[in-house]
């Protein structure tokens, strides 16, 4: 069976993983995370892709972004990839490929589901030799002003500390393992992640499938 072409749904939130070479950490010093953020940026705005959340982990780089036009979050990545590659091989005097195979993304469903997906983005930071947009938004490192909170993060506060404090929380308490596992599902097999009609409607306007076949109950919004 032929692969399906990339989800490319412009204005629509994309959660995207991009895996690593095994043995090779993606960003093992301070020097490597401040070079991919600064690779991160410089790649995506000229292409106009909205940057919400990013996730370092030795294995995978996780993003969650909006790309305006179609075909924008493509060139986004490539440029992305060649910028950081090249900076990780004069670093650490290495050669050959970084990444192990193309990015893998899901479009994400605006409302509960976009909010799930940029709590697991920030919340990879938590785990061992990770470094996500977490400590941006803490105050922990200073925040960059290309990073842009999704909508619904706006609304768990009326200031700034209400909202960092709602957030942190939700952090502590991370996502379900069934939230997890249907965002991750959905960025490996690059469907949609959200209701049967945000699915269909897309299905219809993109001329492709956008999730598989159900095996069960198809679910409408995040469990937790």
């Amino acid at each position: 069976m032929a692969r399906l072409p990339r989800l490319d749904a412009p204005g629509h939130c994309h959660l995207v993983i991009l895996p690593v070479v095994a043995g090779r950490p993606l960003a093992p010093g301070d020097a490597d995370r401040l070079a991919w953020l600064a690779a991160l940026h410089e790649a995506m705005e000229p292409e106009r892709v909205v940057i919400h959340a990013w996730a370092l982990r030795p294995d995978a780089a996780w993003l969650l972004l909006t790309p305006a036009a179609s075909g924008s979050l493509g060139r986004a990545m490539q440029a992305l990839g060649r910028r950081y590659v090249a900076g990780y091989h004069r670093r650490h005097g290495s050669k050959g490929p970084l990444w192990a195979g193309r990015f893998r993304a899901a479009v994400v469903e605006p409302g509960a589901w976009r909010l799930a997906a940029t709590l697991w983005v920030d919340a990879q930071g938590q785990a061992p030799g990770g470094f996500s947009s977490d400590s941006a938004r803490a105050g922990v490192v200073p925040r960059p002003g290309w990073l842009s909170d999704p909508p619904e993060l706006w609304a768990l506060g009326n200031t700034p500390f209400e909202r960092e404090a709602s957030w942190q929380a939700r952090l502590n308490q991370g996502v379900s393992s069934t939230q997890a596992e249907t965002l991750g599902h959905a960025a490996q097999g690059n469907w949609v992640v959200g209701s049967i009609a945000f699915a269909s409607a897309l299905a219809e306007t993109l001329g492709r499938p956008t999730r598989p076949r159900p095996r069960g109950r198809y679910r409408s919004g995040p469990a937790g």
